[in-house]
Parts: C-alpha cells; sequence; structure tokens
C-alpha cells in the first residue's frame, strides 16, 4: 500500500456501506447491517492504517470514520436503536477543539445518515462532538497529523453552508 499511494498527499476516506461487524470482532446481529463487502473493507482498512501510519492528514467522513476507528483499535455498534437516518440536527462543538477553530463556530447544522456509530474510540481518538442522544458525531486524533473524522455528510450541504466548506478547506490546506 505505502507503494502504490506515496504518491498522496492526503487521504479522504468516504461513506458507504456498512463495515462487516466481523472487523471489529463482533456477530452480524442486525438484518439492518448492508452492503458489506469484505474486499472493500479489506482495502479500505489498509489505506487507512497507510494514512494514519504515514501521518498524512485525513479526512474521515460517515463509514470512513468508522473504518478509521476500528483500524485504531475501536469499535461500532453495529445498528443503533435509533438509526440517523435522513436527520438534519444541530451539533455543538467541543470548546477548544481543531473543529470548532476550523468551522468559526460553536455550533453547526449538521446533515446525517448513518445507522451505525462508533462505540469505543480507537487509540489517540476523542470526542470533540457529541450528538443529542450522545452518538459521537466528531473525533480528533491526539498525535501531530492532520485528521478529523465527522460521522455526518458535510458534502451535503458546503456548497451553500460555508462552515461545512471550511472542513473541505482545511483539509485541503493540510495536504498542501
Amino acid at each position: 500500500m505505502a507503494r502504490r499511494l506515496a504518491f498522496a498527499d492526503a487521504v479522504l476516506l468516504p461513506g458507504g456501506g456498512d463495515l462487516s461487524p466481523a472487523r471489529y470482532d463482533q456477530d452480524v446481529a442486525s438484518g439492518d447491517v448492508y452492503d458489506v463487502d469484505d474486499e472493500q473493507d479489506a482495502f479500505d482498512l489498509a489505506v487507512a492504517r497507510w494514512a494514519l501510519e504515514s501521518g498524512r492528514p485525513v479526512l474521515a467522513i460517515c463509514r470512513g470514520l468508522q473504518v478509521a476507528n476500528v483500524c485504531l483499535g475501536g469499535s461500532i455498534t453495529a445498528h443503533m436503536d435509533n438509526p440517523h437516518r435522513s436527520v438534519v440536527s444541530d451539533l455543538d462543538l467541543s470548546p477548544g477543539s481543531a473543529l470548532r477553530s476550523t468551522v468559526a463556530t460553536d455550533r453547526l447544522r449538521i446533515s446525517c445518515y448513518h445507522h451505525q456509530s462508533l462505540d469505543r474510540l480507537g487509540s489517540g481518538l476523542r470526542s470533540v462532538a457529541l450528538g443529542a442522544d450522545g452518538t459521537v458525531e466528531a473525533v480528533e486524533r491526539d498525535d501531530a497529523s492532520w485528521f478529523l473524522g465527522v460521522q455526518w455528510h458535510p458534502e451535503d450541504t458546503a456548497a451553500e453552508d460555508e462552515a461545512q466548506a471550511r472542513i473541505f478547506q482545511a483539509f485541503v490546506q493540510a495536504a498542501a
């Protein structure tokens, strides 16, 4: 993977189908787990591992956040009791977080579509935003590399929401 991706200045881990519960040592406990693709899981985990180990900037969105979390030894709730499917809500950001500084506000309107969520955080990750129901919606990493993981989809509203657009601007700047 290192040889194939050596050209990359940064890595975007996007959303997608569900990460197989077998990847975080759980059985598939719900018929709601969908679009599991073992080959895609293996590839995404390898890319995430390389990016995190190499110190490349990483923006992890929805499934991408779950992949990064599992890569760092965390776990996922395979199916939430109250899924966030087509949910738009307000989210308070942790004071002092890089995310809050990046978006230049203490509150964001977010657009979510997920039924899996972070359970145990991976090594070095810290929550910087919780949904009203306690769902971890954003994490940062404690080391020196640029990392932001969001459970929502900032791409859904970035064209009209400057705060969401700033997430992508910060990612591009970190890659430069």
